[in-house]
């Protein structure tokens, strides 16, 4: 049997249930096989009633006494009685009245279920139960498995396919190279499979389960060495020469001295364009750390070296400001500057397109419009993409295909933890930026909860407002919903402009507003036009107003950690103190805890470690998104060991021609939905 056949070539799998399940997105054997536990309950262990806890699982074995069906609020109530030597206990289920049928007085019986009180006797509502005679080993008297479930599938049901699945023989026992099976001392794949689902004990569970985290990780960390080995181990690119007069030129023209990470994290990028193979580096820190100092030297340098470099930010008004920046750094020294977006259109386009095939023009700073067709350079040495997550695979692809092999750095201002960058970037390099520049202030940060609170910090911001300073009000939703209370931008700009802010020239900015609309916006407010800008996430990215200092987030409960210390990195840009304020509702689900993190670090690393474990990776920037497959047992917050080795592993084995084209077919099988650019040509 192969693991690739249709999950109905197992005794019991219709077409119904094999519509069920497929909600849970298994179609194939291999599917079924990893459909791993989500908690496992130790049934092995009988205790006697008296024994049994309140609000904990218990397993026990007791006899029959009676039987009785009520009504209750509607609906039939089935109730069986059962006893053992120190105590009563009442088995319970709703709409089952089948069940007080199910056994004569004195029937022994093993249950197992959630313990509940019931007036002075326990309670054990939807239990599962067998025949104490009829032990079923799949279900009882064993460390028992509880998997994900969907409506027609049941626990027992489920098991059952899984065990049948795991006695076939399958054609592809092992999936990892004997040598990496031996050296890390794994399980092999069969024997973890069975533990994994049916372990015989708390031990085997554990290496069984390190195995299953141990493959999910090198698979991937190998087809991520494989996308680097394609990427810049087979390509060759212009090695740039030592710094020389333009370098030492710029640096004189910083307005301060880099601090000891953008030191280190240059001395990485320079290392990189002065070798012959492509750099693939991921320069990350908070908003105000420094990277774009440290993106514009390594620019000047390909430059000194008569390259071109290109800068790509998500957003026309940001690269006004990059353009302008640049402008004034670098015209003194030479360096020919030009700005494209989809702002330049007609003859003006035309002629700036002329002068970068030319190369008469050194830098170009854009947007997406860098990427289109018409845009054709000399020479390129080096690619800069800004706020890399904005941008999609291909667009950064199309963006490295306007030169041959360029160097390429690509910068977050989203801090992201390390076993999140090795998985998100396992193929590129990284640098991290985590020092401040001296003189910059920290955001103040406050949570607070209440009506009275909010008209206080309303106010406060009025006051700032009247200092000449401007601020942001952040909104979850658009639009009122009926789904939801959250406050939407819509709705608080009305409320606001009418009450607290009445007076005070206010902008709307939303994701619903088309291009155009929210550029307009967005410079009005840059300019200093409007004072406060009321606004969804849209403002994450894309805008530097070093005049604003204060932000409040209405509903801040409903964004993640990560998102909301990239929404206070909009703020704190300036000389001025500037504050961020966590508003919430203090009947909310989320507990205010939480948000306590922002208040006591503005160490964006410290915060998305702690985002990552307390939301998963599943909504942290977007993870799925990425195209990276999802992880079906593999944690990102809790198995960091387990992924260094694996990487190490991965890596090591791709440099093994041998070993590494035997399993190339297999990561293509597997990777294939996921890395379909990676594995093109």
């Amino acid at each position: 049997m192969s693991v690739d056949q249709p999950v109905g070539v197992l005794k019991g799998v219709g077409a119904v249930v094999g519509q069920h399940l497929s909600r849970l997105g298994i179609t194939t054997v291999g599917d079924l096989l990893e459909h791993f536990p989500r908690r496992y309950e130790d049934r092995s262990q009988l205790r006697t009633i008296r024994e049994i806890v309140a609000g904990q699982v218990a397993t026990f074995a007791a006899v029959v006494e009676r039987a009785e069906v009520q009504r209750v609020r509607g609906k039939s109530l089935a109730r069986v009685w059962v006893s053992d030597d120190t105590g009563r206990a009442a088995l319970v289920w709703f709409n089952q009245p089948y069940r007080a049928k199910s056994w004569k007085s004195g029937t022994r019986l093993i249950v197992c279920g959630k313990a509940t009180k019931y007036r002075d006797a326990v309670q054990i509502e939807n239990a599962e139960v067998d025949l104490a005679n009829e032990l079923d080993t799949l279900n009882t008297a064993r460390i028992v498995p509880v998997y994900p479930l969907t409506q027609g599938i049941g626990s027992r049901a489920l098991r059952k396919l899984i065990a049948e699945a795991i006695e076939q023989p399958i054609a592809r026992r092992e999936s990892l190279p004997l040598s990496v099976v031996q050296q890390h001392r794994l399980m092999p794949r069969q024997q973890a499979l069975r533990e994994i689902h049916f372990p015989a004990d708390w031990p085997a569970m554990q290496q069984a389960k390190r195995r299953i985290v141990f493959e999910e990780l090198f698979l991937l960390q190998c087809a991520l060495a494989f996308l680097r080995k394609q990427r810049v181990e087979e390509r060759r690119s212009f090695a740039h020469g030592e710094d020389g007069e333009l370098i030492r030129q710029f640096r004189q023209r910083l307005p301060f001295e880099l601090t000891r990470d953008q030191e280190q994290a240059y001395g990485e990028i320079r290392d990189d364009m002065e070798r012959d193979r492509p750099m693939h580096r991921l320069l990350q820190g908070d908003v105000g750390s420094g990277k774009t100092a440290v993106a514009l030297l390594a620019l000047a340098k390909t430059i000194e070296n008569r390259q071109q470099g290109i800068l790509m930010v998500p957003t026309e008004i940001l690269a006004e400001q990059h353009f302008q920046s640049c402008c004034d750094l670098m015209s003194g020294i030479g360096i020919r500057c030009a700005l494209l977006t989809g702002r330049v259109k007609g003859k003006k386009r035309a002629e700036l397109l002329q002068q970068i095939s030319a190369g008469t023009v050194d830098l170009v700073i854009g947007t997406q419009a860098l990427i289109q067709p018409d845009v054709q350079f000399r020479q390129v040495g080096l690619v800069v993409v800004d706020e890399q997550h904005r941008f999609g695979v291909a667009q950064r692809a199309n963006l490295q295909a306007k030169g041959d092999a360029p160097h390429t750095l690509v910068m977050s201002a989203t801090p992201i933890p390390r076993t999140m960058a090795l998985t998100l970037y396992g193929d590129l390099d990284i640098s991290a930026i985590r020092q401040l520049p001296p003189g910059r202030k920290p955001v103040v940060t406050a949570v607070r909860s209440g009506e009275a609170a909010r008209e206080k910090v309303y106010r406060f911001l009025v006051e700032e407002v009247a200092a000449g300073r401007q601020g942001y009000v952040v909104c979850p939703l658009v639009e009122d919903s009926e789904k939801t209370e959250a406050q939407s931008a819509v709705s608080i700009f009305e409320e606001l402009t009418a009450t607290a802010l009445k007076g005070i020239a206010c902008g709307l900015l939303h994701g619903r507003m088309n291009a155009e609309e929210k550029e307009t916006v967005m410079r009005r407010f840059a300019l200093g036009q409007l004072a406060v800008l009321v606004s969804t996430t849209v403002i994450e990215v894309g805008i530097n107003v070093p005049n604003a200092t204060m932000m409040i987030v209405e509903d801040a409960d409903r964004f993640g950690l990560a998102q909301l210390h990239q929404l206070r990195g909009r703020v704190g840009r300036g000389s001025e103190r500037s504050y961020c304020v966590l508003l919430h509702d203090g009947s909310a689900a989320a507990p205010p805890e939480r948000l306590q993190v922002l208040a006591q670090t503005t160490d964006g690393f410290v915060v998305a470690e702690r985002d990552l474990v307390l939301r998963g990776p599943g909504q942290f920037l977007g993870y799925r998104q990425h195209g990276l497959p999802e992880m079906k047992m593999a944690s990102l917050a809790d198995d960091a060991a387990i992924l260094e080795d694996a990487r190490q592993a991965g890596f090591h084995l791709m440099q093994n021609q041998d070993e590494a084209a035997q399993l190339l077919p297999y990561l293509k099988d597997r990777f294939e939905r996921f890395f379909g650019i990676m594995f093109a040509g």
